[in-house]
């Protein structure tokens, strides 16, 4: 089953030049870009996105951050997809992601983790409407999907 979810791509990962690597990896694993922008988090943007955490004491922090320079908003669609990038990602703390994970082979503090995926279906229906608009997400074919995914 076809879904879609959303990949942000933190100030660190521009930061440290990482964005070609990375979704250069996103893409290798035969998940399809539909979105895709460069961005700089709002404080709207941050309360909307992080709703949850909006009353925690890490908030101001994790909102600074993100706002503090551009970020990369990415809409990706594939076979279960949003389980899959998670997994792809690694642990949300880098000490503890496996090797061949995204932030088990660049990141190294829970702070600059580099990656966001959204944590269900739900949630991606939801952070994509954040950060995209519906004539912003585009459906295509690729010549090259019957090779990656068994229909």
């Amino acid at each position: 089953m076809s879904e879609r979810t959303l990949v942000l791509l933190k100030p660190d990962t521009v930061q440290r030049g990482l964005v070609g690597q990375i979704i250069d990896r996103l893409e290798k694993r035969g998940w399809k870009i539909v979105g895709l922008k460069l961005i700089n988090m709002t404080d709207e943007i941050a309360k909307l996105h992080y709703a949850e955490h909006v009353d925690k004491p890490f908030f101001p922090g994790l909102a600074s951050f993100m706002m503090s320079r551009p970020i990369i908003a990415m809409a990706l669609e594939g076979k279960n997809v949003v389980e899959a990038v998670r997994k792809f990602m690694g642990s949300t703390n880098p000490q503890e992601a496996q090797p061949g994970t995204i932030r088990g082979d660049f990141a190294t503090d829970i702070g600059r983790n580099l990656i966001h995926g959204s944590d269900s279906v739900e949630s991606a229906v939801r952070e994509l409407s954040i950060f995209f608009t519906e004539g912003e997400l585009h459906s295509y074919e690729r010549e090259i999907d019957a090779w990656i995914i068994e229909s």
